[in-house]
This record gives structure tokens, C-alpha cells and sequence, in this order.
């Protein structure tokens, strides 16, 4: 259906940063065709009416992981309700494509997003059709088989690159020149199809604590695929850093800004800390940060404006392993309750456990109780509503990991506790925030499903940073969300409301937003007949949200209608292609 919309009455922030001003809105048959003062409706036109109104560019999603979850949700509920228009997936190197020929490594690709991302392994074996090899197939099966309501788009990731080359060899050396060749021709053919660019992880290891593949790869691994990424404009290096675990970070960024600085490619790393316990690490970031500026070098960094916090479930979590913590980790990844409950009575692992649980990261939230809450219980046992220091002094249990251990043997594995966020460096966050040189929204929307959820945090940035306590403006706060991404990852039609441009658009009244609390729903197959569940939030809600002219939440609610466009770097000259 083709949709003629007038915008009327509203105050348009446009996205480039520019002082707000009052204006109505056309569109027309998905673009944008005429802003002015008191426009008349015409023949068949409908009229919204924004009084009272802010109308901005749709919001983008810098770092999302909706890669397994459109194919069994492809409403990609709540992103509609909260202003989002474009969704940006295949980061940290872990991506669907290309896909390995052996079922070895194909199973390594699924595991890897089930333990990091929390993607059910279930319906990813099951429903997702597996029927491409390379990346631009992968694409086209997405063309044919997946409709969504935002537009979508994807890097290619380092990891299946590996694993499609080198097979189990990718977790063990560096490649030859041959391998890495044979890479080359695999991102090639991604950039050539539309990809955002390649993802590379220098920060994760796996549930049997192994760096990830990508950690294996050299420099000459990286200069040649840099070098390929070089010749598509608009394309990006992306790599996770860390500033978490093993403290790498400043390292790793040098490192490998100096081979993008080498093959003069645009870098995005995330990123620069934001959280008061990483204070001593991020001058040295900082430094580099600055530095890179100074060189007048395309490197960005990547964050988040909200603190990380998470849920902790005994069935599928990897807060353990992200802590420091091996030994509870492998309790969280034993297959069956029985071998759980055997580990939680068994005196050694008991003893192993208090070791690790002393062990943890320094600045782990494993060394406070009171900052670990007894949220749910599965069998009804409890107690819940207090913390795990509240339960040791209870019950006169000296150690925390024997408080947890008891509790979980008597509530179960889906029984659930809640870990405090970690403080946050405001004074860095603001800063980023201004900072022409970040990349900022890095939500996470779409993973993690049982632990947090990550959609929706861009309507924080507008009421709590600009309406409640008015650190930005809101031409800044949009601007964050909008314009600055846009041209980052070189959406050229998107991002700004201009006269020609998409009509990606949100309508909304700043007081009415919130970013609404986390609801539990269970409407994820379990691969046994059933459902489990996923967190989720009501609708912020937004008065009208617009894809490609489109209108995907209005009146209060979804509307079925799934208008988005699977895109790449507009710059490359890759033509989009609509999904449905």
C-alpha cells in the first residue's frame, strides 16, 4: 500500500545536530517530500497530528544481535514501539554467515551465539534453513525467506570467516598465506553483497575458556583483510576490545589501529570505559582516543550509555565465565539438572567453587552479596526478594558461593538473581556522548534474552539524560541516535530529515516516553513443544513510527506491517533490496 502522510504541528529535530524548529512533515510513497510552516493536506493525504510533538529521524541501533532472532521473531519486539528503524547486527565477529561446511564447525557457530549472546540453540537449528555458504547467499535467503519491521543490516564476522577456512584449526594457530587468502575471497564477496563491513572479537573466550578464533589471527591475517575492506567506501572495521576481563584493551586498540591507520580503513572499537572500576585502564584508552583524533584518523570508539547489568539464570548464562569464574560456569553449562544437582551437593566441587569464587575478577560483583538479589524461584521454594548477603546472614552460611549453591539446589535452574550495575563514569559518558570520534547506542538488543533487555535504551538517553536532568540537549540527544550514525555507517538516505531522503521518522511526546520496566514473556520455542521465556518491555510508547514511509507502530500498537529493507554502506554503491 502506498502511504501519504502530513506531519502537522510538531517541532522537527532533524538529526544533524541543528536547533530545533516548528514545521509540518510530508511523505509520500516512502520519501520525505516537503518541510514548511502551515502545509495544507491534499487529496487522500492522511494528517497526523504532532502538537506537542517532537518529529526526528527513526532512532538506529548501533549493535544489535537480532541475527538468529528474526527468523523466529521477526516483529522484533518492542524496537517499533520505542522509535527504531534501522538495526545493526553481525558484531563482535560472530555473524550467519559465511557458513562452515562441516558440522563440527557449524555447531561451533551456533554454540558461540547461544553461550555469548544467549540466541536459543533450539530454534536456531531448527528454524533457521542453513542454506547458504556464503555470505552474499545468506543474504538472499534472507531476501527470500524474512520480513522485518526496521531495516536491517549486518557485518560479516571474523569467526565464521575462520571456521569456513581453517575448520577446527581456527582455534588452535594462525593461518597460512593460502588460508588468508581464501578469506579474502570470503569477505569479498560480503562487501561486494552489502555487507556493514567486517566484526573481529579481541575479547571473548568460550565456555571451555578458549580465546575465541579470532584472537588466534596475526598481523598479516589482519593487514590482508583490511586491506580488501579498504577498497569498499563506506565500509567497517569493527573489533571488540577489553576493558573487562583480561585488560587488553589499550593493546589490542593499538595494535590494530595502527594496521587500519596502515590500510587506511574506518575503525570502530569498543571501547572506551564508562564505568567507574575501569577508571585506571581507560586513561591509557583515553590517551589513544585522543591521540587518534589528533592524527585526524576515521577511528571511533564504541559505548553505552547505560551501565551493563544483567539477570543470572543456572540453566544458560555467562556471568560466571565473564567474572572470572570457571568453575560455576561449567555447573551453568552441565546439560541436565541431575549433573547440576550433583555438583551443588558434591563437598569438592564445593571446595573448588568457594576457591573460585575468591578468585573472581577484582572488580566482580562475586566479592559483594549484597549486590546479588534473589529474584525468582523456579520450584517455589525460595526465599527471594533479598540478597545473597541477606540469605547468609539467615542462615549463618559463611561463604557466598554455599548461600548460592543451597539456594539453587533448592530452587533450580531456571530460578533467577539479579546482579546491581556497575557505576557509571558520568563525567566520560557526557563527554562521549559530545565527542565527534564515538559511536554511541550500543545496546545489545536482541541477545541476551534471558538476562536483560537491551531494546529500548535509546528512549532512556532522551527522557533520563536530556528531559530529566537536561545533560544534553535534545537536538544532542537525537543527534546521538540519528545523524552521527548515519553518516558513521555511511546510510546516506537515513539518519537526517531532509527534503529527498527516506522516511524513516518517529513521532513523540517527550513526556509521555519511558523507558518501560522489563516484562517476562514467554514466546520463544523451546524445540520440545513448549515455550520459554525472553525479557522484553511495553511500548514507550512512540505516537507514530515510519519505515521507509511505512508506518510500523501507531496508535498505540505494532502494526503488522514489515516494510524494512536489508541495506549496507549506502557510500559502496550497493544497492538495498526490500525484505518484504
Amino acid at each position: 500500500m502506498r502511504f501519504q502522510l502530513l506531519i502537522k504541528g510538531g517541532t522537527v529535530v532533524d538529526g544533524s545536530g541543528a536547533p530545533a524548529y516548528a514545521a509540518d512533515v510530508r511523505v509520500s510513497d516512502g520519501r520525505i517530500t516537503e518541510i514548511g510552516a502551515n502545509l495544507q493536506a491534499g487529496v487522500g493525504e492522511r494528517v497526523i497530528d504532532a502538537t506537542g510533538c517532537f518529529v526526528t529521524p527513526g532512532f538506529i541501533e548501533t549493535h544489535n544481535h537480532w541475527d538468529g532472532g528474526v527468523w523466529w521473531s521477526p516483529n522484533m519486539e518492542p524496537l517499533p514501539a520505542y522509535g527504531v528503524t534501522t538495526s545493526i547486527n553481525g558484531n563482535c565477529a560472530f555473524s550467519m554467515a559465511p557458513l562452515p561446511d562441516k558440522p563440527e564447525d557449524r555447531e561451533n557457530l551456533i554454540e558461540i551465539f547461544n553461550f555469548f549472546e544467549d540466541i536459543p540453540e533450539e530454534p536456531m537449528k531448527k528454524l533457521v534453513p542453513w542454506d547458504w555458504s556464503r555470505w552474499s547467499e545468506y543474504k538472499q535467503s534472507m531476501l527470500r525467506n524474512v520480513r522485518v519491521p526496521v531495516n536491517y543490516a549486518a557485518f560479516c564476522g571474523h569467526i565464521p570467516i575462520r571456521l569456513s577456512v581453517m575448520g577446527q584449526e581456527a582455534w588452535k594457530r594462525a593461518a597460512t598465506p593460502d588460508e588468508i587468502e581464501q578469506m579474502c575471497v570470503l569477505l569479498d564477496d560480503a562487501l561486494a553483497a552489502g555487507a556493514m563491513g567486517l566484526s573481529s572479537n579481541q575479547l571473548d573466550y568460550d565456555k571451555h575458556d578458549r580465546p575465541l578464533p579470532s584472537q588466534l589471527a596475526d598481523d598479516a591475517e589482519y593487514e590482508a583483510l583490511l586491506r580488501v575492506l579498504a577498497r569498499y567506501e563506506g565500509a567497517t572495521f569493527q573489533v571488540i576490545v577489553d576493558h573487562f576481563m583480561r585488560m587488553t584493551g589499550p593493546d589490542q586498540t593499538e595494535r590494530l589501529g595502527r594496521i587500519a591507520k596502515a590500510t587506511g580503513v574506518r575503525m570502530q572499537w569498543a571501547g572506551l570505559p564508562t564505568l567507574k572500576f575501569q577508571a585506571e585502564i581507560g586513561k591509557r584508552s583515553k590517551v589513544l582516543h585522543e591521540r587518534f583524533k589528533a592524527e585526524g584518523l576515521d577511528f571511533y570508539t564504541g559505548f553505552h550509555h547505560v551501565s551493563p547489568t544483567s539477570v543470572i539464570n543456572f540453566s544458560r548464562s555467562l556471568v560466571f565465565a565473564q567474572n572470572g569464574n570457571q568453575v560455576w560456569q561449567n555447573m551453568v553449562d552441565a546439560p541436565t539438572w541431575n549433573e547440576k544437582s550433583a555438583m551443588l551437593s558434591d563437598p569438592a566441587w564445593l571446595d573448588r567453587a568457594r576457591v573460585a569464587w575468591d578468585g573472581s575478577y577484582s572488580h566482580s560483583y562475586l566479592h559483594d552479596p549484597s549486590a546479588l538479589t534473589l529474584r525468582e524461584s523456579e520450584s517455589g521454594w525460595g526465599p527471594v526478594g533479598l540478597t545473597l548477603a541477606d540469605l547468609m546472614e539467615q542462615t549463618g552460611t559463611a561463604h557466598p558461593s554455599d548461600a548460592l549453591a543451597r539456594w539453587v539446589l533448592e530452587n533450580g535452574a531456571e530460578s533467577v538473581v539479579h546482579k546491581r550495575s556497575w557505576e557509571a563514569d558520568e563525567e566520560v559518558l557526557v563527554d562521549l556522548l559530545r565527542d565527534p570520534n564515538s559511536v554511541g547506542n550500543i545496546s545489545d538488543a536482541g541477545a541476551h534474552g534471558k538476562m536483560f533487555c537491551g531494546a529500548g535504551d535509546n528512549v532512556y538517553l532522551l527522557t533520563d539524560f536530556v528531559r530529566d536532568r537536561k545533560l544534553l540537549t535534545i537536538e544532542e540527544g537525537v543527534h546521538v541516535l540519528t545523524g552521527k550514525l548515519a553518516a558513521f555507517f555511511g546510510l546516506e538516505q537515513r539518519g537526517l530529515l531532509q527534503v529527498g531522503k527516506v522516511a524513516d521518522i518517529t513521532v513523540f511526546d517527550l513526556d509521555e516516553i519511558e523507558r518501560r520496566p522489563e516484562e517476562k514473556i514467554w514466546d520463544v520455542w523451546d524445540g520440545r513443544g513448549g515455550r520459554t521465556y525472553r525479557y522484553t518491555r511495553a511500548a514507550a510508547p512512540m505516537r507514530l513510527t515510519l519505515v521507509n514511509g511505512v508506518p510500523t507502530f501507531d496508535n498505540g500498537a505494532f502494526t503488522g506491517r514489515f516494510p524494512g529493507e536489508f541495506v549496507g554502506p549506502e557510500k559502496s554503491g550497493v544497492l538495498t533490496a526490500a525484505t518484504g
